[in-house]
């Protein structure tokens, strides 16, 4: 058996490093610290090149190769000459295989800076640069949209179709499930205040405008950001993974066109109808409550409902409903898009989509609160 990995250093003149390496460099074996031959490094300011000797190396595997380029790393960033002649061949040709691609952006953590202005500036120029490439994003997309409507843009109108099933009939069940427990909610709570001054028809009013006018196209934006845009920025991420929207690139499409601009559009003409489904169910939800907990005929209820709830009131949440499936749609097309290189850069995509989008839903909705006040609706 031979005996396990040796690694010595020595300086043989003053500008140069020798490192000479004998035994098994086998992975089962472990790897040695490279920490002596950078502290070598630092310590000797003058050295310009650093050399091997292998004469006595037995069997290795990538573990070597492993070691080897931890090393040339750290010579390339001292600016000193790492000299692979005295490497076994089969060593060297790998070397160069592994210079010759490369690395992929987002496949290794960035070490964190150990200085608390670093991070505040590194903190600022990251932001600096998500909003660029956000104003980007939406400028693409919105050249997209312009060469859609002039009959321009290429994309399937399959994939069309398939984004409005999936974005439509797909996620009925669920929006109709969070739909009426949100007016069973507000009805219940409604309820427990208005019936001690014997004003329980009042619940009608309130869950009405409310869910009209605020709960149902937010209640649903914020489930279409978690259940459909995470699914466009896992779709965009896998692509990225893959390397098919460089494919695409390489064969001259855009893939703006081919994969946003169909999965924006069915978001955005599915959203204000889920909203109105998700208006009649919430209604619904507080009927239920009305009938069984307040004694309130279904006739009453919907006629003090119509009474309460006007066109306006209708007109709003659709209003709202459509901004949030743009803005849901490109949270997770833009999140998709700048997927990395990573299986793990999947999953941290997903989860930025619903967080961008949910954070964008709740700054719109306060926005439209201003200016529909300003407007007197």
């Amino acid at each position: 058996m031979e005996a396990p990995h040796q690694i010595s250093v020595t300086r043989p003149e003053p500008g140069s490093l020798l490192v000479r390496l004998a035994g098994s460099w086998k992975m089962q074996r472990g790897l040695p610290s490279t920490e002596d031959i950078r502290r070598q490094l630092a310590a000797h300011p003058s050295l310009e090149r650093v050399s091997f000797d292998s004469t006595d190396l037995g069997d290795w595997d990538s573990g070597l190769l492993i070691f080897l380029l931890s090393v040339m790393e750290g010579c390339r960033q001292r600016g000193v000459e790492a000299d692979r002649d005295g490497l076994p061949v089969g060593v060297c040709r790998l070397l160069e295989l592994a210079a010759a691609v490369p690395e992929a952006e987002g496949t290794r953590p960035n070490d964190a800076p150990t200085s608390r202005l670093a991070q505040v500036g590194l903190g600022f120029l990251a932001c600096v640069g998500g909003v660029r490439e956000m104003v980007a994003f939406i400028g693409a997309a919105t050249l997209a949209l312009v060469k859609f409507c002039g009959g321009r843009a290429r994309y399937r109108a399959c994939d069309f179709w398939l984004s409005i099933q999936q974005c439509g009939a797909a996620a009925v069940p669920i929006a109709s499930l969070i739909a009426v427990l949100v007016g069973l909610i507000m009805a219940f709570v409604g309820a427990v205040q208005l019936r001690p001054f014997g004003a329980q028809i009042y619940v009608a009013d309130l869950v009405g405008l409310a869910v009209v006018r605020e709960m149902a196209p937010m209640m649903t934006a914020i489930v279409m950001a978690g259940r459909t845009g995470a699914a466009f920025a896992a779709q965009l991420g896998t692509m990225t993974v893959n390397e098919e929207i460089d494919a695409l690139r390489t064969l001259g499409i855009s893939p703006t066109e081919f994969l946003v601009l169909p999965r924006m559009l069915a978001l955005t003409l599915m959203m204000p109808l889920l909203c109105l489904y998700a208006d009649f169910m919430g209604i619904f939800g507080g009927g239920i409550v009305g009938a069984f907990m307040l004694d309130i005929a279904p006739s009453q209820y919907i006629n003090e409902t119509i009474l309460a709830v006007h066109l306006s009131d209708v007109l709003q949440g659709v209003i709202k409903s459509a901004a949030f499936g743009v803005l849901v749609a490109l949270a997770g097309c833009l999140r998709g898009m700048q997927c990395g290189r990573s299986s793990e850069a999947v999953g941290a995509t997903t989860t930025s989509a619903v967080v961008t989008a949910i954070v964008w839903i709740i700054v719109t909705d306060a926005v439209f609160a201003v200016v529909f006040n300003a407007l007197g609706m």
